[in-house]
């Protein structure tokens, strides 16, 4: 007993040590996760040197992997930026008759946040709402938040975002699984969270326009942005591509040479390769940029991801070290006897970090080190119902600890309750509605 007491006290504590490090002292995330697995590596009673390797054995294992996913991402992302092909997809949208514009702003989240990192997402995006709002004389409240609602949900589950992509390969999912399923609960997640849950209001929900800093923010022209074809082509295939990877591992014997050329060309590394390249002719040579300014671009977008190739390193470091002191193994045994759900672990873990700590890939990521050794104790349970399961958990509680909460406070001339009121509120109820969406899989897949 006192054995578990001192491991459950220890992991709680390094949590603490976090959550007081990033929210108390302002220390970044990355050195917070570091110091957090020097504390674990010294009460687990690990060697100086066993220490040093566990954490350098996780930040390249994690790394090794990602970082090259992350950096074509964010070329492909900035290509989508700077040619409008976002702009376009919303445009379209618009001119459906069928579709009201609340939902469309979560079709517009869905589709253009799967190459897009949530906060870019956001500052891209929000114009759209803002033309939206002047032309219908709709509150700004009824077209942000489903928007920011969706490209949270598809930032936490869906890859080839970061820190879905990393507990995808940390707990053996399939990637092609969790790419469908995702965008699945995520469409329900953020339709429920979003325009269902701010129609409860009514006429009560609060006026909003656009603010006064903002006025001048507007669309470009949509005879200078790409086609729909183009757009949607570009956006999709590296998803297209993964996907072909599983129907392979799905219905082909492995061996032959298509299977095996199928396997290469579906790896997220090679289809985020052939995708990059594919945006670097299709929304830039074809709209007579040239390779000066795509080369200008493209360092441009790979400096702002220092940030989180160092918070994933860092937390790559953590999952070594709780791996390497053997509190992983110890860890799973003592959740084990909780008489708890792991589906439930898993969302519950996530949804706390996120609030904790304000960032869904740091909560995505320390949930995986936490819940990731019980998959050896569910042998039943598919590696992709824990994934979904740690992303339905980090869309939940946006509130002032992380940036988003005050990015849309900003943008939408929100007050603090008004914030918490639509916006924490819809995040938190699409964390619920994945929740539930993910145990009604679990009893298919």
């Amino acid at each position: 007993m006192e054995s578990q007491l001192w491991i459950i006290g220890t992991l709680l504590s390094s949590i603490l040590l976090i959550v007081i490090s990033i929210v108390k002292f302002k220390l970044h995330p990355f050195l917070a996760l570091l110091l957090a697995s020097f504390f674990v590596g010294g009460m687990m009673g690990m060697a100086p040197l066993e220490m040093i390797k566990a954490m350098e054995s996780g930040i390249g294992g994690t790394l090794g992997f990602l970082a090259i996913v992350i950096g074509l991402g964010t070329i492909l992302g900035k290509m989508m930026e700077i040619s409008g092909a976002a702009e376009r997809i919303g445009i379209t949208l618009l001119k459906s008759r069928y579709l009201s514009p609340d939902v469309i702003m979560v079709l517009v989240g869905l589709i253009c946040g799967i190459t897009l990192f949530v906060e870019v997402g956001v500052v891209l995006l929000i114009p759209l709402a803002f033309s939206i709002a002047r032309k219908t004389n709709t509150s700004l409240l009824k077209l942000a938040i489903p928007l920011c609602t969706a490209l949270m949900a598809v930032h936490c589950i869906v890859p080839p975002h970061p820190a879905a992509l990393f507990v995808t390969n940390a707990l053996g999912a399939d990637v092609g699984s969790v790419i469908i399923w995702g965008l699945l609960i995520g469409l329900v997640a953020s339709l429920i969270g979003g325009p269902l849950f701010l129609k409860l209001f009514g006429d009560k929900l609060p006026h909003l326009c656009v603010p006064a800093e903002f006025s001048e923010v507007s669309t470009r022209k949509e005879s200078e942005l790409p086609s729909l074809g183009t757009t949607l082509f570009t956006i999709l295939l590296p998803i297209i591509l993964m996907l072909v990877k599983t129907v392979a591992e799905l219905y082909m014997e492995p061996g032959s040479a298509l299977y095996t050329t199928l396997e290469f060309i579906g790896n997220p590394i090679t289809a985020m390769f052939i995708a990059a390249f594919v945006a670097y002719y299709l929304l830039g040579l074809r709209n007579k940029m040239t390779m000066g300014t795509l080369l200008t671009k493209t360092e441009d977008c790979f400096a702002s991801i220092a940030n989180i190739l160092l918070i994933i390193g860092a937390g790559g470091a953590f999952n070594g070290v709780l791996s390497g002191s053997g509190m992983g193994d110890s860890l799973a045994q003592i959740l084990a006897n909780l008489d708890m759900h792991p589906v439930l672990l898993a969302w519950l873990v996530a949804i706390i970090l996120h609030a904790a700590v304000g960032s869904a890939t740091v909560a995505m990521m320390g949930a995986t080190a936490i819940v990731s050794p019980l998959l050896v104790l569910y042998p039943d349970l598919n590696p992709v119902i824990v994934t979904l399961a740690i992303g339905s958990g980090a869309i939940g509680c946006t509130i002032v600890t992380d940036s988003l909460f005050w990015l849309v406070k900003q943008y939408t001339g929100a007050t603090m309750k008004q914030t918490f009121m639509y916006y924490t509120t819809a995040t938190f109820i699409a964390s619920l509605v994945a929740l539930a969406a993910t145990f009604a899989l679990s009893y298919v897949i």
